[in-house]
């Protein structure tokens, strides 16, 4: 039966790889975007902040109105947003008044696609009739990271190659993988979650404990995540002295390498693995590798932390859906959304509170790093009191009457 859901599988797939692309594209342009258009770095700074408060608007709108619209009417026009949000990206800032309003306009664009591939293609894959859904979803999951990791090598090629000048067309050229993905997600078998969109309400979700305990997984788990990442190219440079095109290689690039090698392991060999006890391991190399990327005196063992970083979040994200959505079968896309909602939160709060602290440690990024054990940390513990809790369960969460 898994066999006919190969194409909706694979248009998953190509979803994880636009919003990899969405995420991480405009960031290689942003001191381009300094020079071209006379833009300060402090306007630049508001690309990032808008595509994380956008994503975490869509995550909220979508919980409320994705069983009503639609699974597939909304992913397909998720992948149009990202489309027509690349390709924008390439022709706004020459039409519009002011050129970083057609780079904002051209963000929003795409995260509203982003965010919504983000809500909508992990239950997508759930409702499918695959066997071992764990390693499926970590599977899934592990394609965001070969996307980043193919968007930065492929675009420095293309620099190297055309020159930076030619960043449009290279915009284009991203276009095309959401809009070629708009005909898989329109003719692929899509099953609906949740008893045909009659899942729990928000009212019932915030009265189970499991549910507040997967919600603190999530922003830890996002929080793990981006705060090494976002910092990954500024350490390796500070570090070992590396040029930036070495920084962006040894550090984010090889950062979403490891993550993508873990979940991967977890997607082949998952069905043999506990996942709760993979989670715990992967929260204990967490914590180790910020110590390592704080306190070590030795450059190449800090650099070493700041890589298997990548190994240790890779499972958190994926395997907190899974634990979550096998516990509350009836979450349905409201429960999927704020997930997705709390991550996205961990995602933009960590490496704020990661540059705050190295900012006023006179700019020491040590420091900073050192914050950063705060969130494995809380990820240990929250996983310490579902381990507890999930011993205490006797059967999953369903909805009840009152939420039909």
């Amino acid at each position: 039966m898994a066999q006919n859901y190969k194409k909706t599988l694979t248009a998953c797939y190509l979803g994880f790889i636009t919003q990899a692309v969405t995420a991480n594209f405009a960031p290689l342009l942003f001191l381009r975007f300094h020079k071209e258009y006379q833009i300060s770095l402090g306007s630049i700074a508001l690309i990032s902040t808008i595509f994380f408060l956008t994503q975490l608007f869509v995550d909220i709108l979508c919980s409320y109105f994705a069983d009503r619209i639609g699974y597939r009417k909304c992913v397909v026009a998720s992948e149009l947003c990202a489309a027509a949000g690349l390709a924008g990206l390439a022709f706004l800032p020459d039409l519009l008044p002011h050129p970083l309003a057609g780079i904002i306009t051209s963000v929003i664009i795409y995260a509203i696609g982003s965010g919504l591939i983000e809500v909508l293609c992990s239950p997508i894959v759930e409702a499918c009739p695959f066997a071992h859904k764990e390693a499926v979803m970590s599977l899934l999951h592990s394609f965001y990271c070969w996307g980043s990791v193919g968007m930065v090598l492929i675009s420095t090629l293309f620099f190297a190659v055309f020159g930076i000048s030619r960043w449009k067309w290279l915009a284009c050229l991203w276009a095309l993988i959401p809009l070629s993905n708009i005909c898989n997600f329109a003719t692929c078998p899509i099953e609906h979650p949740a008893d045909d969109g009659k899942g729990m309400k928000i009212s019932r979700l915030l009265q189970i404990p499991l549910f507040w305990i997967s919600i603190i997984l999530m922003v830890c788990a996002g929080a793990s995540e981006l705060s090494m990442a976002q910092w990954a190219s500024a350490y390796a440079e500070s570090a070992l002295g590396l040029s930036k095109a070495m920084g962006d290689l040894a550090g984010p690039c090889m950062f979403a390498i490891t993550m993508g090698i873990s979940r991967v392991i977890f997607g082949k060999y998952g069905s043999r693995m506990d996942l709760m006890k993979f989670m715990t391991g992967s929260g204990c190399l967490c914590l180790l590798c910020y110590l390592l990327s704080s306190i070590s005196d030795n450059p190449v063992l800090g650099l070493a932390g700041c890589m298997l970083c990548g190994f240790s979040v890779g499972i958190m994200w994926p395997g907190t859906i899974s634990i979550c959505s096998a516990h509350l079968p009836g979450g349905g896309t409201v429960m999927f959304g704020l997930l997705a909602m709390a991550g996205d939160l961990g995602g933009a709060c960590g490496p704020g509170l990661v540059g705050s602290v190295t900012q006023h440690a006179d700019n020491n990024l040590k420091a900073g790093m050192l914050t950063g054990c705060l969130f494995p940390l809380v990820l240990l513990i929250s996983l310490f009191l579902l381990k507890n809790m999930k011993a205490k369960l006797s059967q999953p969460f369903a909805p009840d009457s009152t939420d039909h």
